[in-house]
């Protein structure tokens, strides 16, 4: 088939942000600074649950995993683009551009699976406690752990196997980053199965795990209120409001990003910073401000070295 004029690209050219120098130093200054405390908070995350053993349960496994993958989520991107914007250039290759696609995405499908996981560990604990450490068992930990990366994998490499992308639409990329939806318009040929797949993929990925998250957090609401004490019932939910914040925040952008248009608008292009960056930056606050057992382990971990 003909796709007109067809060239080897060797590069492509990230729109980003703004050309105007001053504000590309403020971006530049507000940027590092916000990767610097995903790399703090999240490294403090990982390092103290594995340095405590009050904290080696499913629970914290989870959110360590939650770490490990905003903290990798944010290092996909971020590089690129604090060095596009300092040094002034836009160019990446092609090559590299697919593989930080195929990793942002990887990455970013592991997340949304895993927040269902940890609505279904907080359902198990808080409705059925009794029965919590036979079903959340390691062994079960690491079959989800392994099922969960292999979905990943599988979601990922789909679209791209299915139909490779040749470009023939320029190499001017509307986007800071190299991600699907964007890299989808510089395609040519018939892509209409490849963005129905997408399509699928988006309800299956995103939809699909927040109705879980919904139905969970409706039986466990439920379950706390026949509570009976008010301390008990404020415990439990206690458990819960982080994760709930956390998959607000998340699906609130990137649900709006991959179930709405093809296209990238220009707003649609700055709310993929929610997820990709804002998130990852506010998870491990979220985590550790409202979690008295993190802040507990934390002290000790610090009374423990300061002895030494």
């Amino acid at each position: 088939m003909d796709y007109g004029n067809q060239t080897l690209l060797k590069e492509l050219i990230l729109t980003g942000f703004s050309q105007n120098p001053k504000t590309r130093i403020l971006l530049s200054v507000l940027f590092l600074f916000i990767y610097i405390l995903v790399i703090l908070g999240n490294s403090f995350m990982i390092f103290t649950v594995i340095l405590s053993p009050q904290l080696h349960t499913p629970m914290y496994y989870f959110l360590c995993n939650l770490s490990f993958i905003d903290l990798c989520f944010t290092s996909c991107n971020m590089p690129t683009i604090l060095f596009n914007i300092i040094f002034n250039t836009s160019a990446i290759s092609v090559i590299g551009c697919f593989v930080q696609m195929d990793l942002g995405l990887f990455l970013g499908i592991t997340e949304c699976i895993l927040l269902a996981v940890m609505a279904y560990d907080r359902y198990i604990a808080i409705c059925l406690p009794l029965y919590y450490t036979t079903i959340m068992s390691w062994r079960v930990c690491g079959y989800i752990t392994v099922i969960m990366c292999l979905g990943s994998f599988y979601f990922t490499l789909t679209p791209t196997i299915m139909k490779p992308l040749v470009f023939c639409k320029g190499n001017k990329l509307n986007h800071f980053a190299c991600e699907i939806l964007a890299v989808i318009e510089l395609a040519c040929g018939d892509l209409s199965a490849t963005k129905f797949l997408l399509i699928v993929h988006s309800f299956i990925i995103l939809v699909s795990p927040l109705i879980f998250i919904v139905v969970t957090y409706i039986c466990i609401i439920a379950s706390i209120l026949k509570i009976s004490s008010a301390q008990g019932r404020s415990k439990a939910f206690s458990t819960c409001t982080s994760h709930l914040t956390v998959v607000v925040m998340f699906y609130g952008t990137s649900v709006t990003t991959y179930t709405g248009q093809a296209r990238l608008s220009f707003m649609q292009k700055y709310i993929s910073l929610g997820y990709g960056l804002v998130t990852p930056m506010l998870n491990p606050l979220i985590y550790s401000l409202r979690n008295n057992e993190v802040k507990e382990a934390f002290k000790k971990i610090l009374t423990k070295y300061s002895v030494l």
